[in-house]
């Protein structure tokens, strides 16, 4: 076990995505994985039915205990919902994680469309989160909010991409899934450039959690010591072969393979 990754993200009773997808995901990738738990949510293959709030202070409280005794080499958020959660967490990261890399997932509503994130929490965000961030992992449309622009082709993801960038943020890694067609085209944006990544759409309905697993295997990689770059193509790779190899759980939107095994 290799590299300690702190994730500050919701609980998914259904075990697809949240806090669950990550911990699954973390560990399959070798390393040691540790919790902030911003919400609780109930929540299956077809939605989410009820959200419970955790308190900021207990938010705060978690990480602040985690990262005095056992320290982190990333850290990883996910789902955190509403203001006050943001400056609970951007308040302990300023203080007692400087330097680390930290990945965003910018949650702002589950697969079924339940909101995850309201308005000025987005503001939030982008004012206090983003700055302290080594990658944010946007969809389509998180990077539509994000970016105040319509994302509707490979040549507006490629502007998209890019204009993210002026947020604050040193690489943005905008994924593509949810653009229609036979393949899947996913872009690494930094200042030297956009670096373009295509594959083809694997037809299946299981993707629950794609977004909160991805994030989840880029901080395991810089977590361990791999460039971006390098975290990012694992990532990707780690990805596909838990979409492919999907057990088929439940009625709707069903949970990856996270136990899959990648080289």
């Amino acid at each position: 076990m290799r590299g300690r990754v702190l994730v500050v993200a919701g609980s998914d009773s259904g075990g697809g995505a949240g806090i669950q997808a990550d911990i699954k995901t973390i560990t399959a990738l070798g390393a040691f994985a540790m919790t902030a738990v911003t919400a609780l949510t109930a929540q299956d293959t077809l939605g989410v039915h009820a959200v419970h709030a955790v308190p900021p202070a207990f938010v705060r409280a978690q990480m602040e205990c985690v990262l005095d005794d056992i320290g982190a080499d990333a850290v990883k958020t996910g789902m955190l919902g509403d203001v006050a959660v943001v400056d609970a967490v951007a308040d302990v990261l300023e203080r007692k994680a400087r330097g680390v890399p930290l990945v965003i997932d910018p949650v702002m509503a589950s697969t079924s469309g339940f909101p995850m994130l309201d308005e000025a929490a987005i503001a939030e965000l982008k004012r206090r989160l983003l700055p302290l961030a080594l990658l944010i992992t946007p969809n389509l449309a998180e990077a539509e909010v994000l970016g105040g622009m319509a994302v509707r082709d490979e040549a507006s993801m490629h502007m998209a991409a890019e204009a993210l960038l002026t947020l604050g943020v040193p690489a943005v890694l905008l994924t593509g899934g949810h653009l229609p067609g036979n393949e899947v085209v996913d872009m690494l944006a930094t200042d030297a450039g956009v670096e373009v990544f295509r594959a083809p759409r694997i037809a299946t309905r299981h993707t629950h959690g794609t977004g909160c697993t991805l994030a989840s295997a880029v901080a395991t990689g810089l977590a361990q010591g791999m460039g971006l770059r390098d975290a990012v193509v694992r990532a990707r790779r780690y990805v596909r072969a838990a979409i492919a190899s999907a057990p088929g759980y439940g009625r709707g939107h069903g949970p990856l393979d996270h136990a899959v095994r990648v080289g």
